[in-house]
């Protein structure tokens, strides 16, 4: 049995803070994690190592902190 490392504050891997300082649509929000999460299992991401391998947490983390940003098609 292995013993996981508790993250602290700093290392948080959703930033609760934003999520709940959202102002736009979650349901949009919702999709273009669920979207990014995809992208993410496929191609992997430099950020998935140091947040445990957590890829939907990473993907809104990414949304949230504007390091992705997605648009509505049309």
């Amino acid at each position: 049995m292995t013993k996981r490392n508790k993250l602290d504050d700093s290392e948080n891997v959703l930033p609760l803070d934003l999520l709940i300082s959202h102002e736009g649509n979650m349901y949009e929000l919702t999709c273009a994690a669920i979207k990014r999460a995809a992208q993410i299992n496929l191609a992997g991401d430099e950020d998935l190592e140091k947040n445990y391998g957590r890829v939907v947490s990473v993907a809104i983390k990414q949304i949230l902190t504007k390091k992705v940003e997605y648009r509505l098609e049309e």
